[in-house]
């Protein structure tokens, strides 16, 4: 399937910016450039340059999805009044009625797990009454979600440092703050392909995986108490921790779109909901599309891991456990695309294997950690 492309699609991109494009560059490049001036006697030349590139990535990513431009806004304000609340008091975060009920880290993350789960209760309703408007509400509330979720790992990062200045970190670092990251990415990513193939129905088959994650977040916060900052630990004092993670559940994130894509073909190949989802073909290109963007991002994360690893440990690849199975992940998706470009495979058997795939990449992300262990055990349970 390929999208219609308009004369304007076809202009150079600086023709096709709009005075928003421009107003959003100005914000980032000021709101970067202000970070710059409070904090760079406190960076390394590494640290400078992945804020440099972070805030490029960012206006690169506002031109190219028009709705970027108004949730990084959002979510960065939310979080810079739940900081404002705090007034350099981490104490204030169970005293201050805001902070204590909406903007500490903690309770914007539990206002993002109780709006997905319901997010994906409307989808469903929805989907069973062939209503439109309810799958528009389910794409609202998993947009709230994800504003939530984003200020709430916002938050996160300044409260550590609060802590102690030799405690801050990215909130990148453990089970907890990753599955954050993936519900959120995840949400993003499809959010993005449903509005691009106009396929909001499309919810009901990926709010699942999430809700599978906010029921991990739920479990581990409340059984484990797993929501506590800790310092990192010397194998993660690294600024290639703030590229490589990210990168990493950018695949992750993918993938598990895919494989709940997959699904979807896979019912509506067999005519179960056939009339509810959307057509196989829509399903298949979006699975696609998905799996592309995971492959690069995931092959990114693991050229940085390996840069890593020879910086930490002396060495680029160790077969441990973790970087075996990154491996193994890799080669899976680098199979798939080949299949379908070169051999020109589409339809049920891709589908099958994306959702296989889905199993491989679970026991990658969380396998490793529950019954291996090497040099990456610091990320167990």
């Amino acid at each position: 399937m390929e999208l219609a492309t308009t004369r304007f699609d076809r202009l150079p991109l600086w023709r096709r910016l709009d005075r928003w494009d421009w107003a959003y560059a100005l914000l980032i490049a000021v709101a970067a450039g202000y970070a710059f001036s409070l904090y760079h006697h406190a960076m390394d030349g590494y640290e400078q340059a992945i804020l440099a590139g972070s805030a490029l990535g960012l206006i690169a990513l506002g031109w190219f999805w028009p709705a970027w431009r108004w949730f990084f806004p959002l979510a960065g304000g939310v979080a810079l009044l739940g900081i404002q609340l705090y007034q350099h008091d981490l104490a204030r975060g169970q005293s201050a009625f805001w902070l204590k009920y909406a903007l500490s880290s903690q309770s914007a993350i539990m206002w993002m797990c109780s709006l997905f789960f319901l997010a994906t209760a409307v989808y469903w309703i929805g989907l069973a009454r062939r209503s439109a408007q309810l799958a528009r509400m389910g794409a609202g509330l998993t947009w709230a979600a994800s504003v939530m979720g984003l200020a709430g790992l916002f938050v996160r990062w300044y409260e550590s440092y609060l802590i102690a200045p030799d405690v801050g970190h990215i909130p990148v670092s453990n089970l907890y703050e990753v599955f954050v990251l993936f519900t959120l990415i995840t949400a993003l990513m499809y959010l993005y392909y449903q509005a691009k193939f106009a396929a909001a129905q499309s919810g009901a088959l990926v709010l699942p995986v999430i809700s599978a994650a906010v029921g991990f977040i739920l479990w581990y916060s409340f059984d484990r108490q797993a929501h506590g900052i800790q310092p990192l630990i010397p194998a993660l004092q690294s600024w290639w921790m703030k590229i490589h993670v990210p990168a990493n559940f950018v695949g992750y994130g993918a993938f598990s779109l895919a494989a709940m894509l997959g699904i979807g073909q896979l019912l509506a190949q067999k005519g179960w909901l056939k009339d509810r989802l959307p057509a196989a073909e829509v399903l298949d290109e979006m699975m696609y599309q998905a799996i592309s963007v995971g492959f690069l991002f995931f092959t990114i994360a693991t050229i940085l891991g390996a840069m890593w690893a020879a910086d930490a440990w002396g060495g680029y690849w160790s077969w441990d456990p973790k970087e075996t199975w990154a491996l193994i992940v890799w080669l899976n998706y680098a199979a798939w695309l080949h299949i379908r470009l070169v051999k020109g495979w589409r339809g049920a058997p891709l589908a099958w294997w994306a959702v296989i795939g889905l199993a491989v990449t679970s026991f990658a992300f969380l396998g490793v950690n529950m019954f291996l262990s090497g040099l990456h055990s610091y990320g167990g349970l």
